[in-house]
């Protein structure tokens, strides 16, 4: 009995990454998506008992994975700490953001909306789509009072929470990741901002004729035209909380300021979450409470992604191990930056984007380390992203704008969604399911748009893959034309 325990750790450490372990995530996912189409008393009891399935099937998986697997409590305890840094951004800007009422008379015109959807967006890249997405969706549903539709709130998802953070490292998780591994600070908007610009463009081309159809119909009502003669007024109240928010900001790129051996200090005990959670606080209880009355603020939101995502987090660790372990096979599939993008993308839709990007990006390292010139230069990352090299570049920025663009296409893709699909539902928006998000506007508008940024910007004669066989770089142009 005594040597029964080393021979079950000892088979554990041989133990590898299954499909099948991705199970319990895949059956969360399931559960967000179907629930709430359920019979009334089916969906009764998942609003009542979400928070116990989450965290259950969280806890199942932590407690297999880090009892059998290899490394297994490392694993765990690293996307715990993901999730506690995730949830402290999120949650700290929330309260925040409740504490700030922009209050914008008159009700919008199609041309007002499209000119607040592109400020949003540029707002994204210096306050970061969650902060973005908290300080400007209730001002958002205000000038949209009278015609407030399902739409206003998914062109507000694709373009403010998710496209329009791709120019910055501030605008978007995976691209902080980027800027932490070597990739400068404006690298992305020097070699993104077309693109960028292209699918921004487009995804608010169609929403102004889907917005001009609503207005004229609301119009023939009578209801706008009488608000908008009026024009639209602007007033902010809550300034003090501006100073909260940047506190935020400025704690999320602290880290990426300081030496390492600050920066794990920093991480080991989580001062950077509780500035953020310390600053959210001040805010709250300093914050009068007829602002948060105006804002209809209460903690349910937060509440409710709170539970899901940690559940999220824990289930998906053999899921994001699995992709790991498999990063070889799934290199030598992709041949081409627009396979990057894609991949990337796809996965980012619906498992955490974040480690979706670093995972690529190693793979893009490998690939420039395999290269001779990579081998040589002192630094990897910096020859890599130097504009002579424009296919590990075009490598690099697909799986930039693949990461960020496509945290659109799922409730679940990036943080902000769930959190502003909440807000929009404790406000009587009547939000489409999860399906319904992805069947009605995901598949059917952002998608074609976003491949046609692949294939616009993505695929340029010249932008195949770097070889990882040194010996192939040395081949002569007339053996690859055979």
């Amino acid at each position: 009995m005594n040597d029964l325990l080393p021979q079950i750790f000892s088979a554990a450490a041989e133990t590898p990454v299954r499909l099948w372990m991705a199970i319990p995530f895949a059956l969360l996912l399931m559960l967000i998506a179907v629930a709430p189409l359920t019979p009334h008393r089916t969906k009764e009891l998942w609003e009542k008992y979400y928070p116990h399935v989450a965290v259950g099937l969280g806890l199942a998986v932590a407690a297999f994975y880090s009892l059998w697997m290899p490394n297994g409590v490392v694993a765990v305890w690293h996307s715990f700490k993901e999730y506690v840094s995730f949830i402290a951004l999120v949650g700290s800007l929330y309260v925040i953001s409740g504490g700030i009422t922009i209050k914008l008379n008159g009700e919008a015109t199609p041309k007002t909306n499209v000119v607040f959807l592109l400020m949003g967006a540029l707002l994204a890249n210096l306050i970061g789509t969650t902060g973005a997405s908290m300080v400007l969706i209730r001002p958002w549903m205000r000038m949209n009072k009278f015609r407030l539709s399902p739409y206003h709130i998914v062109f507000f998802i694709f373009i403010v929470s998710n496209v329009g953070g791709a120019l910055t490292p501030i605008g978007d998780p995976p691209l902080y990741i980027g800027y932490l591994r070597g990739v400068d600070f404006f690298w992305v908007f020097e070699h993104a901002n077309l693109p960028w610009s292209f699918v921004v463009a487009a995804l608010l081309g169609v929403f102004y004729l889907i917005d001009v159809r609503s207005f004229r119909k609301a119009g023939a009502r009578g209801h706008v035209a009488e608000q908008s003669a009026e024009g639209m007024t602007l007033s902010v109240s809550g300034m003090k909380n501006i100073g909260y928010l940047m506190v935020v900001v400025c704690a999320v790129f602290l880290p990426g300021q300081v030496s390492a051996s600050v920066r794990e200090v920093l991480e080991t005990y989580f001062i950077r979450e509780i500035v953020m959670i310390a600053a959210a606080a001040a805010s709250y209880f300093q914050t009068h409470p007829k602002i948060h009355e105006e804002n209809n603020f209460s903690f349910e939101p937060i509440r409710e992604v709170g539970f899901l995502f940690i559940g999220i987090f824990l289930t998906m660790v053999p899921a994001l191990a699995y992709l790991t372990s498999h990063g070889p096979e799934i290199g030598a599939a992709l041949t081409h930056p627009a396979h990057y993008y894609f991949a990337s993308g796809s996965l980012s839709g619906f498992l955490d984007n974040t480690p979706t990007y670093a995972n690529f990006f190693d793979l893009i390292r490998s690939l420039a380390e395999n290269d001779p010139e990579g081998a040589s230069a002192s630094n990897v990352v910096t020859w890599m992203t130097n504009s002579e090299n424009h296919q590990y570049n075009l490598l690099v920025v697909a799986i930039s704008l693949g990461s960020v663009f496509f945290g659109a296409l799922t409730y679940i893709g990036n943080g902000p969604n769930f959190m502003v699909k909440s807000i929009a539902e404790s406000e009587k928006v009547k939000m489409p399911t999860f399906f319904g998000y992805m069947l009605r506007y995901s598949l059917p508008i952002l998608i074609p748009v976003l491949c046609l940024c692949a294939l616009i910007f993505l695929a340029a004669p010249d932008a195949g893959t770097p070889p990882a066989d040194p010996t192939a770089v040395e081949a002569p142009a007339g053996a690859a034309a055979e």
